[in-house]
């Protein structure tokens, strides 16, 4: 099946607020994330609690879109610190009820970091000095959804192929170190 994202999903923006120091719940910006989108560390409390109106706390599986600028990732969020907010430098996608259970939200969070996804929304950015990816695109981005388990697999499949990534990161630079190594020992 292949549908708009507007379709399947709930698309919100995130809130504006200035921080404090004394806060219950964390107010994520894209500085929080590495370029995977990937928390850079643990969330710290910036926001009052009862200042925050109850839409706009996060839930697990939410995914995060950076809409503005030239970093545009989704992360999903996983409520494994305190409580958070997205700030208004994304987009909050919520799958809709009656697609819960067609749709995992690591599926829709790799489809939207996939080349020809990221390609469909930086090409239809708005602005000049500060580009952003309107609400309207990203809603008319066309997501394939095939079923749970191919889902599922997709995911394992990316999960290994990362790791292999990594893997061979970790080798190569075990091997500049030993070039290194062999180097130096050879002017002693």
């Amino acid at each position: 099946m292949q549908v708009k994202l507007s379709h399947i999903v709930i698309i919100q923006t995130g809130l504006f607020a200035k921080t404090m120091v004394d806060g219950d719940i964390a107010y994520l910006q894209s500085k929080d994330f590495d370029e995977n989108g990937h928390l850079n560390f643990k969330l710290e409390p910036e926001l009052k609690e009862d200042r925050i109106a109850e839409k706009h706390l996060l839930e697990p599986g939410d995914v995060l879109f950076a809409s503005k600028g030239t970093k545009n990732f989704a992360a999903i969020y996983e409520h494994k610190n305190i409580p958070a907010v997205a700030s208004t430098s994304f987009f909050v996608i919520r799958i809709k009820e009656d697609f819960k259970e067609k749709v995992l939200p690591e599926y829709l969070l790799w489809f939207m970091n996939q080349p020809v996804s990221q390609k469909f929304l930086k090409g239809n950015a708005i602005g000049t000095s500060m580009v952003s990816i309107p609400k309207s695109v990203l809603g008319e981005l066309e997501i394939f959804i095939p079923g749970i388990e191919k889902q599922k697999a997709i995911l394992e499949i990316n999960n290994l192929h990362n790791k292999e990534k990594n893997i061979k990161k970790e080798i190569d630079s075990l091997i500049d170190q030993k070039i290194q190594q062999q180097i130096f020992n050879s002017l002693k």
